[in-house]
């Protein structure tokens, strides 16, 4: 039997739980251990997984695991660990639950997760460090930049390209060729029938302005 390839898990919140259950689906790699900056979880355990502690720990244990993968919610923090790491030579997994359906062509970047449920179409490139949360789909040739979050149940038709860091509420429906752009957040629920600029917060159905901090 094949040794599988040893990774560590940055996050123990829990969106790291449901990103623990796709790795183990996947059968492909063996968890380590898990880390996290939050003191109060330091010597603790999730999933069975010890917490090792914080980034000085990764550091130290880094030669035991072949790559890492930052199962945080936030797109921003995500990101930022995600630079760190890549600064320090330490390559990320993508992650795909084996109850994913993903076309043949489809490009996943590096530090991605697609949950269990969700349908990715051909012609579709989804960029680094990417949620795909559970149950979404992402029609053909549609455009996903680095550090966005697809919420649980929603829908990109084709030809929909989301900016860098947007996050998409759950159960959002995007129709075809709409362009979302960077850092934007689209709420929960939301049916998306026109552009969206950068860093715009928008919600509703059909989508607006929000003006109110909610989202």
């Amino acid at each position: 039997m094949t040794e599988r390839e040893k990774i560590f898990v940055f996050g123990a919140s829990g969106h790291a739980k449901v990103v623990i259950d796709a790795i183990e689906h996947e059968g492909r790699r063996e968890i380590a251990w898990v880390c996290d900056d939050a003191l109060d979880k330091h010597g603790k355990q999730l999933m069975g997984y010890a917490i090792v502690g914080g980034r000085d720990a990764l550091q130290a244990r880094r030669h035991e695991t072949a790559a890492g993968f930052v199962a945080i919610g936030d797109n921003g923090i995500r990101m930022k660990i995600a630079a760190w790491l890549a600064g320090s030579g330490c390559p990320l997994a993508a992650v795909v639950h084996p109850a994913a359906a993903i076309g043949r062509d489809v490009e996943i970047g590096d530090g991605t997760v697609v949950m269990a449920g969700c349908v990715i179409n051909t012609g579709t490139r989804v960029g680094r460090n990417v949620i795909v949360n559970t149950g979404a789909t992402i029609d053909h040739d549609c455009e996903i930049a680095d550090g966005v979050h697809v919420g649980p149940g929603s829908h990109l038709c084709g030809h929909v390209a989301l900016g860098a860091g947007t996050l998409v509420g759950a159960g959002t429906t995007i129709v075809p060729s709409v362009r979302v752009g960077a850092s934007c957040v689209i709420g929960a629920g939301s049916t998306v029938l026109g552009d969206v600029p950068d860093r715009a917060r928008v919600g509703g159905s059909p989508c607006r302005p929000l003006h109110d901090g909610s989202a």
